[in-house]
């Protein structure tokens, strides 16, 4: 794409996203005529409508910049946050808050704390002579997840049956929400993962040439990694505090966005971000209408549709995605 192109492809994406957000507004489990959305008896169903697509927007952008960051920096096509391990750490942490309640501790910060401290863990893990490296990182991460799920089924399968519905729910990723503030919050922190990635644009684009390469061209990449890996971890970390698990944006939607618009990061995040908002209020439409009036929990639907990208991905080779 030509200057002009991506421009206009980005307004395209602009519209979407907004005509998607009202588009969400009248479509949920329960039918509400159209031309009644608007009237005081319907107010509180059009408000946490409202609360709800911001909610995708906000989780979509977020989830796709921690996947731009960790492909980039791992130089893995299949590198994003559940696979490294964030996801399940944030789920063990929201798990045991939701079970052990009387700790004291909110199950978002549980949640938040479980993500950042399983980053830092696969970090130190993979950090071989003082230097990060990206295959160890993967590996780590594998492996990681791979314990923190084994225990977080355990708590699972040892739960009361009081519990394990609004376990296994938050589980399989839920975007309901009942006041704005945790909307606002993901928000902000969305936003700010963008801004300092954005700002990071150069570094990553020379990163993803090669480690080699960027450090001639003056570069800390391991300041950059860490700065960059922290924000991804933030950002994962919260977005699961909120939503519960939402599996495969952060990997698709970074591929995507590369293959149409290439891999200046300048233009690749901003892409990535209004991809993310507008594939997650796609999905949460299907998610509120194919069993209506029950709703399938959207990590589901993520699911569905990740599962054969991620296999078309690993068929790949990597420099495909990094020339």
């Amino acid at each position: 794409m030509n200057k002009f192109s991506i421009t206009r492809f980005l307004f395209i994406l602009i519209f979407c996203l907004l005509a998607l957000i009202v588009l969400n507004i009248f479509i949920g489990a329960v039918k509400v005529p159209a031309d009644k959305i608007f009237e005081p008896a319907f107010f509180e169903i059009l408000k946490l409508r409202l609360f709800r697509a911001l909610l995708a927007v906000a989780a979509g952008a977020g989830l796709s910049v921690a996947g731009v960051i960790l492909q980039t920096v791992l130089r893995n096509p299949l590198a994003e946050p559940y696979v490294l391990g964030v996801s399940s750490g944030a789920g063990l942490g929201a798990v045991i808050g939701l079970l052990f309640v009387s700790l004291g501790i909110g199950v978002n910060i549980m949640a938040f704390l479980g993500g950042v401290i399983t980053i830092f863990l696969v970090y130190k893990l993979a950090k071989i002579d003082g230097r990060m490296s990206p295959e160890n990182m993967i590996i780590a991460g594998i492996i990681v997840n791979g314990l923190l799920s084994s225990i977080l089924m355990f708590f699972v399968s040892n739960s009361s049956g009081a519990n394990i519905h609004s376990v296994i729910w938050w589980l399989l990723g839920n975007l309901q929400v009942y006041r704005i503030s945790p909307v606002l919050i993901l928000l902000a922190a969305s936003l700010a993962g963008f801004l300092v990635s954005f700002v990071f644009s150069r570094e990553l684009n020379a990163i993803s040439l090669g480690e080699e390469e960027a450090r001639h061209l003056g570069i800390d990449t391991e300041k950059v990694k860490i700065i960059l890996l922290g924000v991804a971890a933030f950002v994962t970390s919260l977005a699961v505090s909120i939503c519960g698990i939402i599996g495969f944006t952060g990997l698709m939607m970074p591929h995507v966005a590369r293959k149409l618009i290439g891999p200046d990061h300048r233009l690749l995040l901003p892409a990535s971000v209004l991809m993310g908002s507008i594939f997650l209020l796609l999905c949460d439409i299907f998610s509120k209408t194919i069993l209506a009036p029950k709703e399938v929990p959207i990590g589901v639907i993520t699911s569905f549709i990740g599962v054969p990208f991620f296999i078309y991905v690993l068929k790949k080779s990597r420099k495909a995605y990094f020339k």
